[in-house]
């Protein structure tokens, strides 16, 4: 049986995103969750998702608006920001529905 990981739900991104901040934050879980393997439940899952959250970007994902992450910035408008509601709302229900396909 193979041994699936926590950064295999993050292979395909979204097709949009909340602010510009928010591709660099999803490929920066993948790498972070590479070698971690899947939770035993859905609902652990979102817990290490909120944790690995907060932990790269020094916020909580239950923040009420968006932030700034430098090292997200490339340039444009909303560059380096991070929508904590996008993560919330679509994010975690689109990793939630391809862990339940797993």
């Amino acid at each position: 049986m193979e041994n699936r990981t926590i950064a295999q739900l993050f292979e395909a991104e979204p097709l949009h995103w909340g602010l510009r901040g928010d591709p660099f934050l999803w490929r920066e879980m993948r790498t972070h969750f590479f070698s971690i393997p899947l939770p035993a439940t859905a609902s652990e899952l979102e817990v290490r998702i909120a944790q690995a959250f907060e932990l790269l970007t020094d916020h909580p994902i239950t923040e009420a608006s968006e932030f700034y992450v430098n090292r997200y910035a490339h340039g444009g408008m909303s560059s380096g920001m991070v929508s904590p509601e996008f993560w919330r709302n679509e994010a975690l229900s689109l990793l939630r529905s391809r862990y339940v396909e797993t």
